[in-house]
């Protein structure tokens, strides 16, 4: 049996950023006790039906996890320890936000179990974290990041960049300033323009222009040389890492291993069935109270759309897929999930690497080749256009 990963989401924020699009929301009170009740029943539902397996991640997004209180933190790593058997180098990451309030509670959180941080700094300036809605400023933030490195074993912190009328001297001069500090793990985003987002209205209204598409890439090439030189080098696309301290849970995503989410609007991938928790923090309470579990949608996830989903996460990584073995897994034939000719076109661009190892029985005589594809570093900017172009589209379809 595989291992899995846990997800946890705590859905609140002190404020909705004008750039976020994810299940958060702002209220004057929680019932903590109330929120206790409801993640330990949905947990229970996941682990009844997962079994027991190792459990090598837990990850604690938002919304902003680092105002739950340490106790429940706490309580929620013990209650998973109950139900699965913890990996020894489980990986335990909380989402902070970089305000002097939560970075105090650094410590506590640390002793509750976590052992990674993943702080959303998101700029490096006043001016910047203004224009992004952000609650702290630059001091504070680089505060909460000194707390951090003093209390966690592992920390990570968010930029975004491509920011509107961002040049490339300035990109150079913040990322410059974020290597100094040390950490083992970026999160480097292009900003996006969401739907739904306040920042969605502000550039229908003509309140800004986002950055073109050749400024954005000229950032993004000068992102990938920058971290590479210093030692770390992208392993997903918007993610870089020294080796060893890669996102273990967010690589169960991209490799397509399974994992349970709960919390509202948590989605979840395990033994073949996708699930989907009710995203409005009543509704799931409400969801729990009934039945035991958050869950409003659970379907089962066909073969063909298994393997489309694992070829277009995996491509994201440096590593690649090994497209021999998803074949393998899926039942499938390798020109089901690659398009060969098409790779082949852009393996001679230079936008793809193929690699192929071989192992020889000593008994027969054969030769056994397993073919790995990844994107490369002037394929990346593209990623979306070859993603489309490379995965077969009958693959993308649904199984019926």
């Amino acid at each position: 049996m595989q291992p899995l990963a846990l997800y946890i989401h705590w859905p609140f924020c002190l404020a909705k950023c004008p750039y976020c699009d994810f299940n958060s929301h702002v209220r004057e009170r929680t019932d903590v006790s109330a929120w206790k009740a409801a993640l330990f029943a949905d947990m229970g539902h996941e682990a009844a039906v997962t079994g027991p397996r190792l459990l090598t991640s837990i990850f604690f997004g938002g919304g902003t996890p680092s105002l739950m209180p340490p106790d429940l933190v706490a309580a929620l790593i013990e209650k998973a320890r109950e139900y699965w058997t913890f990996a020894p180098d489980i990986e335990i990451t909380l989402e902070a936000n970089p305000s002097s309030v939560e970075a105090a509670n650094f410590a506590a959180l640390a002793d509750a179990g976590i052992n990674r941080t993943s702080l959303g700094l998101q700029a490096l300036d006043d001016k910047s974290l203004q224009f992004l809605g952000r609650l702290h400023d630059a001091k504070e933030g680089i505060a909460a990041l000194e707390v951090a490195q003093r209390h966690f074993a592992r920390v990570s912190f968010d930029l975004i960049y491509a920011r509107p009328d961002h040049s490339p001297q300035s990109w150079k001069n913040e990322l410059s300033q974020a290597l100094a500090y040390g950490t083992g793990h970026l999160s480097l985003y292009q900003l996006t323009i969401e739907p739904g987002t306040r920042f969605a209205t502000l550039v229908r209204e003509g309140k800004f222009t986002p950055l073109d598409d050749d400024a954005a890439a000229e950032l993004f090439d000068i992102t990938q040389e920058m971290t590479g030189s210093a030692g770390l080098p992208a392993y997903e696309i918007s993610n870089h890492a020294r080796a060893g301290e890669q996102s273990r849970h967010n690589l169960t995503y991209w490799r397509y291993l399974d994992y349970a989410g709960i919390g509202p609007g948590a989605h979840g991938r395990r033994l073949g069935r996708a699930t989907v928790r009710h995203r409005k923090p009543e509704n799931y309470l409400r969801a729990v109270g009934e039945q035991a579990h958050g869950i409003v949608e659970e379907r089962p996830l066909g073969q063909r759309e298994q393997a489309s989903e694992a070829m277009l996460m995996g491509l994201r990584l440096a590593e690649g897929v090994n497209v021999t073995r998803l074949a393998s897994r899926f039942g499938l034939a390798e020109a089901d999930l690659f398009d060969f000719d098409k790779a082949n076109f852009h393996h001679k661009l230079g936008y793809l690497r193929r690699v192929e190892t071989g192992l020889k029985s000593t008994e027969t005589g054969l030769k056994s080749i397993e073919t790995v594809f990844s994107v490369t570093e002037t394929g990346m900017p593209l990623l979306d256009a070859l993603l489309a172009d490379l995965i077969p589209a009958a693959l993308v379809e649904s199984d019926g």
